[in-house]
C-alpha cells in the first residue's frame, strides 16, 4: 500500500484548506485511515481517522468541530477538510492506513505516507 498526501500550503487563520491522501495497491476499503500532524520540535500527534467503510470517523478534541475526514472510494482518496485554521495547527500533516480501528496510536498503522506542511500565520 502506497500513501501521498498532497494540499499543504500556507494559509491566514480562520481560512480552510483540503489535504487529499491518494492511496494506492492493495484494496484501498480494507483500510482504515487516519490522519496524524507533527508541528516543529514536538512529537506526532493524532489528528482524526476514518473507517474502511467511511461510515465511521473521529477526532482529536482539539479539531473537533473544525476538522472533518472522508474518503471516495471511486478514487481511492482520503481528504481531510480543515476548517477555521489556527496557528497552533501548523505541521506536518501525514496520512496512514491500517487494518485497527479504532486507532490513535501511530504503531498500530502499517503504512506512511510523506507529509505535507501546513502552515497558519496569525
Amino acid at each position: 500500500v502506497q500513501l501521498q498526501a498532497s494540499g499543504g500550503g500556507l494559509v491566514q487563520a480562520g481560512d480552510s484548506l483540503r489535504l487529499s491522501c491518494a492511496i494506492s495497491g492493495r484494496t484501498f476499503g480494507n483500510y482504515a485511515v487516519g490522519w496524524f500532524r507533527q508541528a516543529p520540535g514536538k512529537d506526532h500527534n493524532f489528528v482524526g481517522a476514518i473507517s474502511w467503510s467511511g461510515g465511521s470517523s473521529y477526532y482529536a478534541e482539539s479539531v473537533k468541530g473544525r476538522f472533518s475526514i472522508s474518503r471516495d472510494m471511486a478514487k481511492n482518496t482520503v481528504y481531510l477538510q480543515m476548517n477555521i485554521l489556527k496557528p497552533e495547527d501548523t505541521a506536518t500533516y501525514h496520512c496512514a492506513a491500517g487494518r485497527a480501528w479504532p486507532e490513535i496510536s501511530m504503531s498500530r498503522y502499517d503504512y506512511w505516507g510523506q507529509g505535507t506542511q501546513v502552515t497558519v500565520s496569525s
